[in-house]
């Protein structure tokens, strides 16, 4: 994962993100990524799963 930090207490799930952080470009090219679990991943102590893709647009 890069720039993702998922919590559970209890019944509840957190997920933080910092918005200020850059990855590079995307594959396309025409976003720039700020943080991705690359997939989708498990839930700690759960059977849930999560998939998380934040981006930005990149500047013409």
């Amino acid at each position: 994962m890069k720039n993702v930090e998922m919590q559970v207490d209890g019944q509840i799930l957190t997920i933080k993100v910092d918005l200020t952080q850059e990855f590079g470009p995307s594959s396309s090219g025409k976003t720039t990524i700020v943080a991705s679990t690359e997939g989708n991943v498990d839930v700690p102590g759960s059977e849930v799963k999560v998939g998380v893709n934040c981006y930005k647009p990149r500047p013409h």
